[in-house]
């Protein structure tokens, strides 16, 4: 046995310094152990023992870190929150660990949802777990293993593999297309439906309409929505005419909900929508889910490319 692992602290007073450390008391951190203040006072004397130096300072009613204390924290509190994960996997009576995919509010609920059924069909004893966020997470922090993320190429993490492309067409439904789509100052007399999203602005149709050559256009009126599954269920429900982003709409496309303005549609350069993944050696299961979010991906419109980005590791 190595040195260095004789040196390392007891994990048990190590344990009861991080629940401490946690709580800032050690009546509270004794309860969370399900041990007596006295037993979790001993560990934590053990533990300044071992480094030969106080890791807290005690008053009459409160107590507080030292800078070691603090360091100690900040290295120790991670690395037991990680060893419980572990610890967590490898006691589910022989279950696999689910499978987590996160993805943007509107690509969940606008193309990962309505296909998981099929996927469930295929693979019944597959546990699948959907952390939709608009927040870009840190995979590996936050226990994900997959992500489908939207950015252009230069900023796809390294290993990225490439899903498909954004084109952006208006979309209504059939009653409001009828009446929007014949000329462009028809399409001006409808609510146009729009995501508020600074960042997005080839979703705005005021970009759309500069892009057309009517800049100056006045329409009817806006209605704004916050997050884009919203503008896409408005369209729909016939409240006005929306900028569908054609992979995402596709599937409403083909069974009616929607009508495009194919003549119409705009690409957006350079951006796409990726396949992220925590690990470069991935479970089974995870391997198993996306090899199928790339089939499904491979019949969307713009999909294809040339396959990965290559630069960084990525945090998804």
């Amino acid at each position: 046995m190595r040195e260095d692992l004789l040196d390392l602290p007891p994990l048990d007073a190590l344990r009861g310094f991080v629940a401490v450390a946690r709580r800032m008391s050690i009546t509270l951190a004794a309860r969370d152990l399900c041990l007596t203040q006295s037993a979790v006072s001993r560990q934590v004397q053990s533990l300044e023992q071992h480094f030969g130096t106080p890791l807290l300072v005690r008053t009459h009613r409160a107590i507080a870190l030292t800078e070691s204390g603090r360091q100690l924290f900040t290295l120790a509190s991670p690395w037991l929150d990680r060893l419980a994960d572990f610890t967590r996997s490898v006691r589910q009576d022989g279950r696999p660990k689910p499978v987590t995919v996160t993805a943007s509010i509107g690509v969940t609920a606008l193309w990962l949802l309505p296909r998981l059924g099929g996927f469930q069909s295929a693979h019944p004893h597959a546990d699948v777990r959907v952390a939709a966020n608009n927040r870009t997470l840190d995979l590996e922090q936050e226990g994900i293993d997959i992500a489908i993320r939207y950015c252009p190429a230069a900023r796809a993490p390294e290993g990225a593999l490439r899903l498909f492309g954004e084109t952006v067409v208006p979309v209504a439904s059939k009653a409001v297309a009828a009446r929007a789509f014949k000329t462009p100052a028809a399409l001006l007399q409808q609510v146009l439906l729009e995501l508020d999203e600074r960042d997005l602005p080839w979703l705005h149709w005021a970009d759309w309409l500069s892009a057309r050559g009517y800049a100056h256009a006045k329409p009817r009126s806006y209605l704004r929505f916050n997050q884009y599954d919203q503008v896409i269920q408005a369209a729909i429900e016939g409240h006005g005419v929306a900028l569908g982003r054609l992979a995402l709409v596709q599937p409403m496309l083909e069974d009616g909900r929607l009508v495009a303005q194919r003549d119409a549609a705009i690409g957006v350069n350079d951006y796409a929508y990726w396949l992220v993944q925590a690990s470069p050696a991935p479970r089974q299961e995870v391997m198993q889910f996306a090899e199928w979010i790339l089939r499904e991906a491979s019949q969307a419109p713009g999909a294809g490319g040339d396959g990965k980005a290559g630069r960084r590791r990525a945090r998804g």
